[in-house]
């Protein structure tokens, strides 16, 4: 983008230094209420009964077969991002894609007795042909010929859904803790830090002030490796 198109956009308004730092003040209150209302809802989260997962779900990995059990990885608690990857996809969502290229190095859950693992309805060899584009070193199961994805709600008919599942174990006994359904963006990196830019994600549907550059949502996502390619995202395809 030119330097004449950039500067051929609306722009906040200006204020002077005085200005600007009483409005970023009264934000800031509100930004702060706005995290203590999270840390109440996760002090609910916290306090969520637990129920028993009663099926031995027998996963592939790249060392075999896996229980949920031994995804665990001598952990109390297991997340699980149930990446959406159809049998018959060659490659994995380009959302799910996007918050897999968010995720932190694991190390810093290990350290806390947080074991995460991401898993997909695809066969096995295609989700370690997708790691390896990606560049990914997560742990990857395939729940393929499983019920795990339909128990879990992450695959609704022949559907494919965005989840995550929060298990904890008590000994060889594992609980479902938490699911998260359609919140889970509001854990993705990329979109967390386009929230505080002045456009945003700039996309339709976003609250923002008139004139604002918007277009379609989702449009304009590819995964990591095909910006600048020209192969139009999936999303944009629907």
């Amino acid at each position: 983008m030119s330097e004449t198109q950039v500067r051929s956009r609306p722009l906040p308004v200006v204020a002077s230094p005085e200005e600007w730092r009483a409005a970023r003040a009264a934000l800031l209150a509100e930004e702060k209420a706005h995290m203590r209302a999270g840390d109440a809802l996760a002090a609910k989260r916290r306090r969520l009964p637990m129920a028993p997962v009663e099926k031995r779900y027998v996963l592939h990995g790249p060392d075999g077969e896996a229980t949920l059990l031994d995804l665990f990885l001598g952990k109390s608690q297991l997340i699980v991002y149930h990446f959406m990857f159809h049998p018959d996809w060659d490659a994995g969502c380009d959302g799910c894609s996007w918050f897999v290229d968010g995720v932190a190095d694991v190390r810093h859950l290990a350290a806390r007795d947080v074991a995460f693992a991401l898993v997909s309805r695809a066969p096995l060899p295609k989700l370690e042909a997708y790691r390896r584009r990606m560049g990914w070193d997560l742990p990857w199961y395939s729940s393929h010929d499983t019920t795990f994805n339909w128990d879990l709600g992450a695959t609704v008919g022949d559907s494919e859904h965005h989840k995550l599942s929060v298990f904890l174990r008590d000994g060889d006994e594992v609980y479902l803790a938490y699911r998260a359904l359609e919140w889970t963006d509001q854990l993705e990196a990329v979109g967390r830090l386009l929230d505080v830019v002045p456009y945003g994600s700039q996309e339709r549907g976003e609250d923002v002030p008139d004139g604002w550059p918007q277009g379609d949502p989702w449009a304009w996502m590819r995964r990591h490796d095909e910006y600048d390619t020209g192969v139009p995202a999936p999303s944009a395809q629907t």
